[in-house]
């Protein structure tokens, strides 16, 4: 069974999950710890539980949700996996560092690469991939249906969605993608976003503004 754990991280109020089962292996999933402080927080927590990390997951890589993917992959030497598209993205955030006043250094590490409909499997849990474009190309969420639980990024949140106006987002993509994908699932699936408080399909779907 699988266990979640969100940290609110950096400047952009980013949340960053670390997913663990009753074997102590453990996921983290966008690692957007920014300062000594918040990299204290996310080690301890993992050191306390005493987890295995097992890979480092990307629902996407705008920079808000990977300010801590060098120092995930430094510390627990464990893959990095985000949908092959989203590379572009991942490889242009120094540049888009730049626009928000800081620096930050490319990515270096070992990259997987996953698609629509893989499946990970953590032990006897599974997390499938959802391919959900539109907030940015290659951007995916994990899925558990059986404990009703979705990890999503910045697709669907309470009461919004994502935004579309930063590099190849698309409006129209994005609702696809929630109307045809995510209001799929049970009503009673816990939404995990990227940002803000968690909700679930079925109160976004009756009451979400934007699919009104």
């Amino acid at each position: 069974m699988l266990t979640i754990k969100s940290f609110t991280f950096n400047p952009f109020s980013e949340n960053t999950y670390v997913v663990y089962n009753e074997f102590n292996n453990a996921y983290i999933i966008d690692p957007g710890n920014f300062s000594p402080a918040e990299n204290l927080t996310l080690k301890q927590f993992v050191a306390d539980k005493e987890l295995k990390i097992v890979n480092i997951l990307l629902t996407h890589a705008h920079i808000d949700h990977v300010l801590g993917l060098q120092w995930a992959f430094d510390e627990y030497k464990v893959p990095v996996m985000l949908h092959e598209i989203e590379k572009e993205i991942l490889d242009r955030n120094p540049i888009d560092a730049m626009r928000f006043g800081f620096q930050f250094k490319a990515f270096v590490g070992e990259i997987l690469y996953l698609k629509e409909g893989d499946i990970l499997k953590l032990d006897e849990d599974e997390l499938k991939i959802l391919h959900l474009p539109g907030h940015s190309p290659g951007h995916i969420a994990f899925s558990n249906e059986a404990q009703k639980l979705i990890i999503s990024g910045d697709v669907l949140f309470e009461g919004s969605i994502g935004r579309t106006d930063l590099y190849k987002g698309d409006h129209a993509q994005l609702l696809e993608s929630i109307r045809m994908k995510m209001f799929n699932l049970h009503a009673e699936t816990q939404v995990y976003n990227g940002h803000g408080n968690p909700t679930n399909i079925g109160f976004e779907r009756d009451y979400n503004p934007f699919f009104k």
